[in-house]
């Protein structure tokens, strides 16, 4: 173990040389563990040894101590064994054996950046980057630096060489020496009953003492004194035993001293790089040669070849090595990557990929020796092959398993690597492990048996969740890159919730031999709205079909019981009155319990006897929602520059009005009715615990968003006297302007540069909160009653209105070819082809208006086009009558038009002159 430190300390093996050895060898006593390869029954190791600690690992520096030892690796990170009765190893002992026969990572090193490491018999040194030295251990000669003689557990730093960077340490047995090349002073500290100090005594020395002599660091020091001629040059300083050598250099042709903070120092690049290619490429083609082979096998298997392979360009970022900063340059990785994929390459490329399939990444550990060897957690997927779906499962796949299988420190650590990385990096994974449930889906019953396939798309979709908890945190992509569109047809997402459904009540259920384990919908955040959708119906079915059993089984008991008065409808039947539908509304809703709500519900107008099949449901949302959205009844301010609702300030109503139209537009969506809603997105934002921002106002009332951006923008000082404002705000009701305080005492505080964005805040958080508090606690807790959930808050705000009230992703093509025919009608009959042609040449303007006369809204459901399914009947009116629209039925009355030209004159009349239920 000595022979092999003076190597390292006198010989100063390159890491490039490191990397194609890969071995490091020990041996010699072992009784306190001090080789560090773990236990071991024998004393004595007679010969060398092959060393396990190196594996995955850059180790810089090696050096012994009477019974310890200690590494230095690339990263500045410092790992000790052997004995630790003195403190020698750097930390605290564990239980009743005080030595250590494994390294150890000597934690409070990590942040100093150490260069240099040095051995006494019983203590330690380390030199940092930046010249601090650290002591720890045996102390009892004075040999720490402390001012004393105790001995010190934990590593610290000899307060007497601060303000000085020291550039040279060496340890004797219970010494210790440091050069200081500024002063050119030599500080000796320790033991000194043999002399071995040079202060000019026998004694112990417990502080940092000049060593006698006239010292210089370099020729340059020494210019315009007279007595230069005395002065040594110091090249270098030796300790051992006890004694101590200085070796120094002539003052003619003098060299400066050897500064060991940089001796072993490289400007790293890709240590991989064309030439090495070249080399193994070349070594794999000798065929006579399998020691050649075996060796880069063994190279291309280790993950200390990639971890120490791309390290940043900058010279001191491999000491940044940390927790939080992977100190990688991953656009040398893809480089070198992509020139691997050259044809030239080819034999490497497979000897590379055989190597990682079959070494590299099944002897991944869970429980990395240190951050050093996390990298190849990142280096892997940079690998292209890893993109092509012939190596899913025997590349892709492992590897997130084994990400999967780390301890939770280095989960954590990658975590935050993750987050460090760039977007296109990040997205790049993202898309990997999405292609891969794709393809585990599409093949799942001819690629895998059903074990396998559970544990790898469970592999998958847990790596997804992992970098998803992530992406929350950093925001390094939109949410919805997470999302596979591609399920919705591979997957039966109604019977995937149904058994997440019953999992999650703790009913066990059995799979089938070609059903998954796995339920998709334990990982919601790859569903798209629609997905998300079908999910909330899924949910509402199901809570409707529990509300028809309970009543069917209470029924059942009350007709037994002989009390058939009591028995209960299995529906939420409300009866209303046209002429009073608002009251009618609010009064059967109001005798309904929270459980009849989540009954399907039927609407029975007085006086009709129309069959509710969905059309009477429409329609009677419709109807009330245009009442009790009218702002003239001043519950809501109508903004003509958005065409859009906001809650008003003041209102007279009761509370449960608000708490009424919450239960009208929760129903809507259970029951799966789109409906034409002028709320702005804060709403939807508010329903999801979103907090609304200025985009939101700009939304709802454009000219004061654009009023509060200037502000924000307004690059100058004065902004008192150019805006004039203060913490107020000024709302018109019934006709009368009020001025509001934002804040306590608003109206005494001016608007400042200084406070223009808490400004912002609070008039923004005035109209979408405090203002509205009341009004929309009823509403929201109307709302919530009926459709409120874990499947809700799955939604994003653009998701939940799109559900609710349809989106604006048209597409007329989907529209006609999803069209139905009646009567006489077909798709090629001369009159739909004339209806179709003058529809296609309409403005976009008009097809919308199209939309809201045909059904009721100008947006689209959130499933498409198709999913609206106009109807076109033939009538037996003549062309003098205008089409007719049956908005609840989707349903167009058609005549039979003589030509394009009337039939479009007609059917823009129609379309112009529909009032519909907008707010118009």
């Amino acid at each position: 173990m000595q022979l092999l430190s003076q190597l390292w300390r006198l010989g100063r093996i390159k890491l490039h040389d490191l990397l194609k050895r890969e071995k490091m060898l020990c041996w010699g006593y072992s009784s306190f563990g001090q080789p560090g390869i773990g236990s071991n029954l024998r004393v004595i190791i007679p010969e060398p040894q092959v060393y396990g600690f190196i594996r995955d690992r850059n180790v810089k520096e090696v050096a012994c101590g009477g019974n310890h030892s200690i590494f230095l690796l690339e990263d500045g990170e410092v790992y000790t064994c052997g004995l630790n009765t003195k403190g020698q190893l750097g930390h605290e002992s564990e239980g009743s054996k005080p030595d250590r026969e494994s390294p150890c990572h000597v934690k409070l090193l990590r942040s100093q950046k150490v260069v240099y490491i040095s051995c006494g018999e019983e203590h330690t040194a380390v030199l940092t980057k930046s010249g601090g030295v650290f002591t720890f251990g045996a102390g009892s000669c004075g040999q720490l630096g402390h001012d004393s003689m105790n001995d010190e557990v934990n590593p610290r730093r000899v307060l007497e060489l601060m303000g000085s960077e020291v550039s040279q340490i060496a340890c004797g047995r219970h010494h210790t020496l440091a050069f200081v090349p500024s002063s050119g002073m030599i500080y000796a500290f320790g033991c000194g009953t043999r002399g071995q100090l040079g202060t000019g005594h026998t004694c112990n020395v417990k502080c940092p003492s000049p060593v006698k002599g006239h010292w210089a660091a370099h020729n340059g020091q020494l210019s315009g004194k007279p007595d230069a001629c005395k002065y040594h040059i110091v090249k270098h300083i030796f300790s051992g035993g006890d004694q101590t050598f200085v070796l120094c250099s002539k003052y003619e042709n003098s060299l400066p001293a050897d500064d060991f903070r940089t001796i072993n120092e490289t400007h790293y690049t890709c240590l991989i790089n064309d030439e090495t290619l070249d080399v193994w490429r070349q070594k794999l083609l000798e065929k006579n040669s399998s020691n050649s082979v075996n060796n880069v096998v063994q190279i291309l298997s280790s993950a200390a070849c990639w971890n120490g392979s791309f390290l940043e360009k900058k010279i001191d970022e491999h000491f940044k090595t940390s927790p939080k900063i992977p100190g990688i340059d991953l656009n040398s990785t893809r480089v070198l990557f992509e020139k691997l994929m050259n044809s030239q390459h080819s034999i490497l490329l497979d000897q590379i990929l055989k190597s990682f399939e079959s070494f590299l990444i099944p002897q991944l550990s869970s429980s990395p020796p240190d951050v050093e060897a996390m990298r190849i957690y990142l280096i892997l997927p940079e690998f292209p092959l890893f993109q092509d779906s012939k190596y899913y499962i025997t590349l892709t796949l492992p590897l997130a398993m084994a990400i999967l299988r780390l301890d939770t420190n280095p989960s954590k650590v990658l975590d935050n690597w993750w987050s460090q990385v760039c977007p296109r990096y990040f997205l790049r994974l993202v898309d990997l492990y999405k292609g891969a449930v794709v393809y585990l889906l599409s093949g799942r019953k001819t690629l895998l048996i059903p074990v396998l396939f559970s544990s790898y798309i469970t592999a998958a979709l847990r790596l997804l969740e992992k970098l998803h908890k992530v992406n929350q945190k950093v925001k390094h992509v939109e949410y919805d890159k997470f999302y596979i569109p591609e399920i919705s047809s591979l997957v039966d997402i109604q019977e995937d919730y149904l058994m997440w459904f019953l999992h999650q009540a703790g009913m066990k259920v059995r799979p089938s031999i070609m059903q998954d384990a796995v339920t998709l919908c334990s990982y919601p955040f790859i569903f798209d709205a629609q997905a998300k959708t079908k999910m909330l119906q899924t949910d509402a079915e199901l809570q409707m079909q529990v509300a028809i059993n309970g009543a069917n089984l209470q029924n059942v008991f009350m007709l037994l019981t002989l009390e058939p008065l009591l028995v209960r409808s299995p529906f939420l039947v409300l009866h209303v009155r046209r002429s009073n539908l608002v009251g009618d509304a609010l009064r059967e809703l109001s005798i309904h319990s929270d459980i009849d709500l989540k009954k399907p519900l039927k609407v029975i107008f007085d006086g009709e006897e129309a069959v509710d099949a969905g059309g009477v449901t429409k329609e009677f949302f419709l109807l009330l929602l245009k009442e009790l959205l009218n702002p003239i009844y001043g519950m809501f301010t109508y903004y003509p520059e958005s065409n859009l609702l906001w809650f008003s300030d003041t209102c007279f109503v009761e509370h449960n009005w608000f708490h009424l139209i919450g239960i009208i537009c929760g129903l809507a969506i259970y029951n799966f009715t789109v409906v034409d809603l002028h709320f702005p997105l804060a709403l939807y934002k508010k329903l999801l615990n979103v907090k609304p921002c200025l985009e939101d106002l700009k939304e709802l009332s454009p000219t004061e968003g654009r009023s509060l951006q200037q502000l924000l923008d307004y690059p100058g000082e004065d902004v008192e006297e150019t805006f004039c404002l203060n913490f107020t705000i000024c709302r018109e009701s019934y006709g009368v302007t009020e001025q509001k305080n934002l804040i306590e005492d608003g109206d005494k505080i001016l608007v400042q540069k200084d406070n223009k964005e808490e400004f912002v805040e609070a008039y923004v958080n005035y109209i979408f909160n405090l203002s509205i508090h009341e009004w929309y606690t009823a509403f929201s807790t109307g709302f919530l009653k009926v459709c409120g959930g874990k499947v809700l808050e799955l939604f994003q705000p653009t998701e939940l209105r799109a559900m609710i009230v349809g989106n604006n992703n048209y597409n007329w093509e989907e529209l006609e070819e999803s069209a139905v025919y009646k009567g006489d009608y077909t798709a090629t009959h001369p009159t739909v082809r004339m209806f179709w042609e003058t529809f296609h040449a309409f403005p976009l303007e008009k097809k919308k208006k199209f939309l809201l006369f045909l059904t009721g809204s100008d947006r689209i459901p959130i499933y498409g086009m198709s999913s609206l399914r106009i109807v076109i009947q033939s009538t037996a009116s003549s062309e003098q009558y205008l089409p007719v629209a049956h908005t609840c039925y989707n349903l167009l009355d058609l005549p039979k038009y003589s030509s394009k030209e009337i039939l479009s004159a007609r059917l823009i009349q129609a379309i112009d002159h529909y009032e519909g239920f907008s707010l118009a």
